[in-house]
């Protein structure tokens, strides 16, 4: 928590979906990818200052919530075959990616569930929404 620990609440941050868990993988090293193609808003550190991480079904007791959060530090872009090199013949291996930088991944305690089912691809919400949220829906309410 020391990472986050001089967020105001109005900093942004980004709410994106992990459906594999390879991608969970991922994050725990370091890094995730959101495909350029699907996002085209700002992803620089003033607009995105912390990732916030939904699980999909692919988690079994983990799924349908934001699980885990980390601090941003940096985006570079590169093709799916650079950054998922185990998987060169990917229908998608020549598309370009964000490659979004994460500090350490930390586990959101209790997570912040989708009671709704509501469906998630990205979620822009603040610092202090993500803060406060119990459900989905708070990430999405002022105040």
């Amino acid at each position: 928590m020391d990472d986050l620990i001089d967020l105001e609440p109005d900093d942004g941050m980004l709410i994106g979906v992990i459906n594999h868990p390879r991608d969970l993988v991922f994050a725990r090293a370091g890094w995730y990818r959101v495909p350029v193609a699907r996002y085209r808003q700002d992803l620089s550190t003033q607009a995105v200052a912390v990732m916030g991480f939904f699980l999909s079904r692919k988690f079994g007791t983990q799924n349908g919530g934001v699980a885990y959060y980390a601090r941003k530090r940096g985006v570079e872009l590169a093709t799916r075959r650079e950054l998922i090199p185990s998987e060169p013949d990917h229908a998608r291996a020549d598309e370009r990616y964000y490659r979004v930088a994460l500090g350490a991944l930390i586990a959101r305690t209790p997570p912040i569930t989708n009671p709704t089912r509501r469906t998630i691809a990205f979620i822009h919400t603040t610092w202090g929404r993500f803060a406060a949220a119990a459900i989905i829906a708070d990430l999405y309410r002022a105040g």
